[in-house]
């Protein structure tokens, strides 16, 4: 396999984790659950303002729903405007999805969640030098990919693991 084929491979999970962990983001679903639930008192004013739909409610949430929001608030709050377009955008994205697109992403995020550390990282650096590429070279790439049968896509993932392996 070149290694153009091995780094649209991993580009694909990447760019899917990538576009999960945002849209799960945005919506407070992909934490861990935690021990306990997040009392409203404890969240910082910001925190209060983002989520204050929830206010009224907050305290029948489960507690992991509660910590998930908590901690998004957090991250919404981190980030810069051009960062919160960007997460407001995937996640419009996300919300266009049919309900068996959104399970099969969630499906695919699981996936990528039960692979090693080493290689989530090797997908990650995989979809960091996929969009270093120009966007016609990434278009052509993704077309590809979308035209390879079952069978030949299988073929390159067999591959992609043989090279590990070695």
């Amino acid at each position: 396999m070149t290694e153009t084929e091995n780094n649209r491979r991993g580009a694909g999970w990447a760019a899917l984790a990538c576009a999960l962990a945002l849209a799960f983001t945005a919506v407070g679903a992909c934490a861990e659950e935690p021990a306990g639930g997040v009392d409203w008192a404890t969240l910082q004013p910001q925190q209060q303002q983002l989520l204050q739909k929830y206010q009224g409610q907050w305290s029948q949430l489960p507690p992991e729903r509660q910590a998930a929001l908590a901690r998004g608030s957090q991250r919404w709050l981190a980030m810069s405007p051009q960062q919160r377009s960007e997460s407001k955008q995937r996640f419009e994205q996300w919300r266009a999805l049919s309900p068996a697109q959104r399970e099969q992403m969630r499906d695919r995020w699981r996936q990528f969640k039960s692979l090693p550390p080493d290689q989530q990282a090797h997908i990650r650096e995989n979809f960091r030098k996929f969009n270093q590429l120009p966007p016609d070279q990434r278009a052509r790439l993704r077309d590809r990919w979308r035209q390879m049968t079952p069978e030949q896509r299988q073929r390159v993932r067999e591959r992609v693991r043989e090279r590990r392996a070695h």
